[in-house]
């Protein structure tokens, strides 16, 4: 029997990194559905621009990485909006490098942004959903969360903190009436994937897939969501072989290729000069 969907009318939602990319494809996703959103990214001017294209939205300024004023914001927001219902923590970057030739203040900005700051939001959302008994977190991962790809060593090392993170705490809050889900998609045709080719088999997909599959999420509460939701079939499949044919099967569908083969890309100039510059832009951005 299908679980009743739940109605997102009226929920308070906060999106971190809303103002570009997947975030504002679900903030716009969200608000068609009556729900309340907060964007909170770096590019509050981006931000704006994003909230006054939908109804009951509002942008603010937010730094993922400065722990205390993310605090801060999410307390702005329930003053001004009520109790947050929804948090989805969806900010991110993704530059390109092998390892050996990764700065150590990418290395540092990476983990700052992609992971430490997706523990301090889920970290403050539970302390505001637990004592209530309702709520609901989202953590935006990637299949790179699942598996290591070539030329985003650190990326694949967050996001698999991201899905270890998750998994640990939704055993935590078992019964206490918040969920949790995790969405790993493929290749999201967003700014941070500029030169980033298809893999074989394995199609690209555009922002609004994935607020589809979050608002899917939402409604009817799962855990581990993967857009396309062939790739859960991959790598269920891939995990039961060994590890050989594992990686066989990998270079076959050219998914060691596809990041290293952008590195040099063109198409990543101004992409990976803001990422290294930690520009403003890049926090609007996450996938692959």
């Amino acid at each position: 029997m299908a679980r009743q969907i739940r109605s997102l009318a009226g929920k308070v939602v906060v999106i971190t990194g809303g103002g570009r990319g997947i975030g504002a494809a679900t903030a716009g996703a969200l608000s068609r559905l009556g729900a309340v959103v907060a964007i909170g990214d770096l590019d509050v001017d981006v931000a704006k621009q994003t909230a006054d294209r939908l109804d009951d939205a509002v942008a603010l300024p937010l730094d993922v990485t400065d722990a205390d004023r993310f605090t801060a914001f999410l307390d702005e927001v329930e003053r001004t909006l009520g109790p947050i219902d929804i948090l989805i923590n969806n900010a991110g970057i993704m530059p390109i490098a092998v390892l050996d030739e990764e700065e150590d203040r990418t290395t540092r900005r990476l983990l700052e942004i992609n992971l430490h700051a997706v523990i301090h939001g889920t970290r403050e959302a539970v302390r505001r959903m637990k004592p209530r008994g309702t709520g609901h977190i989202v953590n935006i991962a990637s299949v790179a969360g699942k598996a290591g790809f070539p030329g985003v060593a650190t990326y694949c090392a967050t996001k698999h903190g991201v899905v270890g993170l998750s998994e640990a705490v939704r055993a935590e809050l078992r019964g206490t009436g918040v969920d949790i889900s995790i969405v790993l998609p493929s290749i999201v045709r967003t700014e941070l994937t500029a030169g980033v080719e298809d893999a074989r088999f394995v199609k690209s997909i555009q922002p609004g897939t994935v607020a589809e599959a979050v608002v899917g999420a939402l409604q009817r509460p799962r855990f581990e969501v993967y857009v396309p939701r062939s790739l859960g079939t991959i790598n269920r499949f891939t995990r039961l072989l060994p590890r050989a044919a594992g990686e066989w099967i990998a270079r076959a569908f050219k998914g060691d290729q596809v990041m290293m083969n952008a590195a040099h890309s063109t198409a990543r100039a101004d992409y990976e000069a803001r990422a290294a510059a930690s520009a403003p832009a890049v926090d609007g951005e996450s996938g692959a």
